[in-house]
């Protein structure tokens, strides 16, 4: 029986959207194509995505060897449980792919539907990791604000965006957030300490506070993302791990955006010369072409996970966990990002987004620009002097994200934070393009409003 398209009426009538209310989107657009770095809508206008879909169409849109790689799986075996005694072909495959292009001491994944899985499952597995060792106590989890973590209950509760909890509290106890190490508006109590090591020592700090024998994990985005994209400086990372060290504390990298050559490397910490306890991941590791994502632990971690009495083991467990078709898309997706040099491309445009970025600072409004391989984000304030953001009821993201997609981009706005991570196969051309939109639309946005 064929049915005509359905239009934005019925999606009013049966939909419940991500970050649901009705008055959020009453000129919504329906996307139904897209190629490379652009995408249409139903009227037939094109927009360069800025953001590669939800910071993950890493190979970009339209890839048919993506495409074939799910049809031939599903033709084959779509499905088939993952539990324990059962396996498939590509789940192996991807492990064993995994381990090559991770981090060194980290050989050994599980796999889950998406991100904020794979966040439930890096704090199940650290107290797992603590209790089999004998620290029972060990349970607490510390986390940052601005950080994104995902939005299942656990995940929310080390999300560090409270725009997030008030309609789902109460939060799970033994969550608690430090400041980011945000380069522009981090306030360094320590004039004889460096930015980085003065907000790496709020961790420090935290650990002792909460007691170390309480704290099973630090938790972190190598570059946080939806917090308005927190480049932190070079020596902060390699503190953080100095400092779980110290206090017997599992380091949890949140690869979820920065994974798979989003910063001009395979992964986020790799800049920084430190290895993470546990690295989660999702996005990017299928370019958004099938849900997929998934933690990896380190070889002392699988260790104890497998050294435990099976009456203690790891009863942990997603049904899609392992799923044949969305490893064998991800199997593709890594060949592309390989073969295509995909990582190193994103370092080189990496370089010119920075660039261009720079030349932003000179406009009104602009209060902060920053990127890390093709990740940025430029930040908009109501007074350079002060860093004062615009008042709520100015409604400054709207206005942003309404001027940017009358010029032709489509992307989001956190924070006043103008988000920029477009799809590695981007042309400089179509970058270039992307920064002088922004350009475009900022001194657009900041003119006085009618009334």
């Amino acid at each position: 029986m064929a049915h005509s398209r359905p239009g934005l009426d019925a999606d009013r009538a049966h939909l419940l959207h991500p970050l649901h209310h009705p008055s959020s989107y009453p000129q919504a657009r329906i996307w139904v194509e897209g190629q490379g770095a652009v995408i249409k809508d139903s009227t037939g206008r094109e927009y360069l995505d800025g953001l590669a879909g939800l910071w993950n169409v890493t190979v970009g849109h339209g890839r048919k060897e993506l495409a074939s790689a799910a049809h031939d799986q599903m033709a084959t075996l779509a499905y088939c449980s993952s539990y324990a005694g059962s396996t498939n072909y590509p789940a192996i495959a991807l492990a064993e792919r995994l381990s090559e292009i991770a981090y060194k001491s980290i050989n050994t994944f599980f796999f889950t539907s998406g991100g904020a899985e794979a966040t439930e499952s890096s704090i199940k597995t650290a107290r797992f990791y603590w209790k089999a060792r004998g620290k029972a106590d060990k349970t607490k989890v510390i986390s940052r604000h601005r950080a994104y973590h995902g939005l299942t209950l656990a995940a929310m509760s080390a999300t560090g965006l409270p725009a997030f909890w008030p309609m789902f509290e109460p939060r799970v106890p033994g969550f608690s957030h430090i400041d980011a190490p945000d380069p522009y508006r981090f306030v360094n109590a320590d004039p004889g300490t460096s930015l980085g090591v003065a907000a790496a020592n709020q961790l420090e700090a935290a650990i002792l506070r909460e007691g170390a024998d309480t704290v099973a994990a630090f938790i972190a985005e190598p570059v946080q993302g939806a917090g308005g994209v927190i480049v932190p400086p070079p020596d902060y990372f390699p503190r953080i791990r100095e400092i779980c060290n110290r206090h017997d504390v599992l380091l949890i990298a949140d690869e979820v955006i920065t994974g798979f050559g989003r910063t001009g490397k395979w992964f986020g910490l790799e800049h920084y010369g430190i290895e993470p306890d546990i690295m989660q991941f999702a996005k990017g590791i299928t370019s958004g072409y099938i849900p997929l994502g998934g933690i990896g632990v380190s070889d002392a971690i699988r260790e104890v996970i497998n050294g435990v009495a099976p009456g203690k083991r790891w009863m942990h467990a997603y049904t899609y966990s392992g799923h044949p078709t969305c490893c064998a898309v991800a199997l593709k997706n890594l060949e592309i990002l390989h073969d295509e040099r995909l990582i190193e491309r994103a370092a080189r445009l990496g370089a010119q987004l920075a660039d261009r970025l720079q030349r932003l600072t000179s406009l009104a409004g602009v209060g902060h620009v920053r990127s890390q391989g093709l990740i940025g984000a430029v930040e908009v304030v109501a007074d350079k002097a002060t860093k004062a953001l615009h008042p709520s009821e100015a409604q400054m993201a709207a206005r942003l994200t309404d001027a940017m997609l009358e010029r032709g981009l489509v992307t989001r706005v956190a924070m006043d934070c103008i988000c920029i991570a477009p799809p590695l196969v981007i042309s400089e051309a179509q970058l270039d393009r992307v920064v002088e939109i922004i350009a475009e639309a900022i001194p657009a946005a900041l003119k006085p409003q009618s009334t």
